[in-house]
């Protein structure tokens, strides 16, 4: 059997199965998604080498769930007429705190943990094209995740900040990519170069943020 005749059988199996206690025992709990939000930040190479384990998606899912809620509720906060009563967020009876808290309740039960499974899913498929000896996809929803955590600040309305964030965001995922399924930095950069421009560029807004910087600049 081929191996892509086999993929969709590893995407069910992979993407489903969790298990209790992962190889090198990450910590559950606020405490834990907090250590791991500043080790993936700082040491992003022993936190992808140490903290993602094989089926074990639980406390990734939660980790990339709470990002998406803080960049949402930063823009829900700081600039809510960006999100609140547009075409695609349309206000609710026209009450903007009913659209907002059901808002961040889809986020949170669909739209983020989709993304990163619908993610994770097309970034393993240019790992097949790109990097022979692959770990599972599993390892891959994870580490889409945890790249994800600059994106924490990307919520606050400065386009300086967003980019920044983005850009660290799509750098820790090419790390990621090349701890985790053991390649070099070129193959992860050529296999997450999409996954990390539909995440960060327009996910998390960093080519929005891009596009206002240079039009301050006079480029555009």
């Amino acid at each position: 059997m081929s191996e892509l005749s086999y993929l969709p059988h590893r995407l069910e199996t992979d993407v489903t199965t969790w298990v209790e206690n992962p190889r090198g025992g990450r910590e559950r709990g606020p405490r834990g998604i907090v250590r791991a939000w500043a080790e993936v930040l700082v040491r992003p190479r022993r936190f992808f080498r140490n903290g993602v384990a094989p089926g074990d998606q639980a406390p990734g899912l939660v980790f990339g769930v709470l990002v998406a809620l803080c960049y949402v509720g930063g823009l829900l906060w700081f600039t809510p007429e960006r999100v609140l009563g547009t075409e695609f967020v349309p206000l609710l009876a026209d009450s903007r705190a009913a659209t907002s808290l059901l808002l961040l309740v889809a986020v949170t039960l669909f739209v983020a943990p989709a993304t990163m499974h619908l993610l994770g899913a097309l970034q393993t498929l240019l790992l097949i094209a790109t990097v022979r000896e692959r770990a599972g996809v599993s390892e891959t929803v994870q580490t889409v995740a945890y790249a994800a955590a600059p994106c924490v600040l990307a919520g606050y309305p400065s386009p300086t900040l967003r980019l920044l964030c983005a850009a660290y965001g799509a750098v820790l995922l090419v790390v990621g990519l090349s701890v985790v399924h053991r390649t070099t930095l070129l193959r992860a950069t050529v296999a997450g170069a999409v996954p990390a421009t539909v995440l960060f560029g327009y996910g998390f807004g960093g080519v929005a943020a891009a596009t206002t910087l240079l039009r301050t600049a006079g480029v555009l």
